[in-house]
């Protein structure tokens, strides 16, 4: 919420921080404090809050609805890739429900872009034509040779986080989990 100063944003780019500091405006070298409120590894979320807010209203994002995409639709995808900040790129959905590993036995699907994501559009949003949040953009797929954009970008989709802010405004996420072992005899 921009009236409350929280911020969604990837857990990878604030795991480990020692200090987070929010820039509004590429033209000025004016940074905010923030500070984490709540993460979860295995969607590769974190919500931060502004510790101060800036003068001006903040504007607020508005989600969309992930599960509507469908291969072939357009989206946006903004982000500060290789520091280059306020980019902006376009693509299509690829494809829907790609599972990525995020942890030992933890799976995430993914909604998979050819919109360029590169390292530093971590965290940025995913937008869909009608300018709403429909994703997280998070990872991508890369080779030894190249760091950057082979042309398969992965989001989060924002339902899945979504359903979490409730837990990540507590700091705290929590998941059942069902042990199963099968073995044929």
């Amino acid at each position: 919420s921009a009236k409350e100063g929280l911020i969604l944003t990837n857990n990878h780019v604030v795991e480990g921080a020692t200090k987070i500091a929010i820039s509004f405006d590429p033209n000025d070298d004016i940074e905010y404090e923030a500070k984490i409120v709540g993460r979860d590894p295995l969607t590769d979320s974190a919500l931060v809050a502004l510790v101060k807010q800036p003068p001006q209203p903040l504007q607020e994002a508005r989600f969309g609805d992930s599960s509507q995409m469908q291969p072939g639709d357009w989206v946006m995808a903004i982000g500060n890739p290789f520091g280059l900040q306020h980019t902006v790129t376009v693509g299509v959905i690829s494809a829907l429900a790609r599972e990525m590993n995020v942890a030992e036995g933890r799976r995430q699907e993914v909604l998979q872009t050819d919109a360029a994501i590169n390292p530093g559009n971590s965290g940025g949003p995913l937008l869909n034509v009608r300018g709403e949040v429909i994703g997280m953009n998070t990872a991508i797929l890369s080779n030894d040779r190249q760091a950057g954009n082979l042309g398969i970008g992965f989001a989060i989709p924002i339902n899945a986080v979504r359903d979490l802010l409730p837990q990540l405004r507590t700091g705290k996420v929590v998941r059942g989990r069902i042990a199963v072992q099968v073995r044929s005899v």
